[in-house]
């Protein structure tokens, strides 16, 4: 565990407290680059899909994505914009730490990082790190190697992202959580190019029902993996 983060990893967040760790952690890591770049990624996605055959191996790298994702996203995001922390991640600086059935368990980074001095001006600044410097060069790779749009693993992140939004703002109503909301709400990044965080979720009224529907605006194929059906928020369902 990173102690500077260790006021975020209590109640529903104690789970987190083993994902974002520092080089003395005993597990064993591979370089991510060269987990994306090597017969790693193969062997992992090969493995995974053993519990799923003949299944499309686009829906599985989807699916395999939403382990990376959901175990780096939450620490992460919430370290900016509760704690005002900033971490290091290039993905050429970080190794990943799977479990014994090759999902992610945790992310071994090269140190603590520190606290934003001076404060991030606007969302792109403050998750810089996260989007261009991790999560692209990593969607790109998978969407690669399986021949899979990126847009599907940005859904992914996107649809993380946002949940962890709502969640910060019922447990901490008072926490500024401003820059996630810009910007999951900015067309498009600062040089002009689309966001692929932008409005990753809807929210629909249903005729009948007083509460609104949450819908992913791109559906993650999790239909396409043998045995598994369409989310409980896919718009195709």
């Amino acid at each position: 565990m990173i102690p500077a983060l260790a006021p975020l990893f209590t109640g529903d967040f104690e789970h987190y407290r083993d994902v974002l760790v520092l080089p003395d952690d005993p597990r064993e890591g591979v370089p991510i680059l060269t987990f994306l770049t090597g017969h790693y990624l193969n062997d992992v996605l090969t493995g995974f899909g053993a519990a799923y055959p003949d299944s499309d191996p686009r829906g599985l790298a989807s699916i395999w994505s939403k382990y990376y994702l959901i175990k780096l996203i939450p620490p992460v995001v919430a370290a900016s914009l509760i704690l005002d922390h900033r971490l290091p991640l290039q993905l050429d600086r970080l190794q990943l730490i799977l479990d014994e059935s090759g999902l992610p368990a945790a992310f071994k980074l090269p140190h603590s990082g520190q606290r934003w001095a001076p404060a991030p001006v606007n969302p792109f600044e403050r998750f810089d790190g996260l989007l261009n410097h991790h999560l692209r060069p990593f969607i790109e790779a998978l969407a690669r190697h399986v021949r899979l749009s990126p847009k599907v693993l940005w859904s992914n992140a996107g649809n993380y992202f946002e949940w962890l939004l709502g969640v910060l703002a019922n447990a901490m109503p008072h926490a500024d959580l401003s820059h996630g909301r810009q910007l999951l709400n900015a067309r498009h990044v600062p040089d002009g190019r689309r966001n692929p965080l932008y409005q990753p979720v809807l929210y629909l009224k249903v005729d009948g029902q007083s509460e609104l529907k949450r819908q992913r605006r791109v559906c993650c194929i999790r239909y396409r993996v043998d045995g598994l059906d369409y989310c409980s928020n896919c718009p195709l369902s």
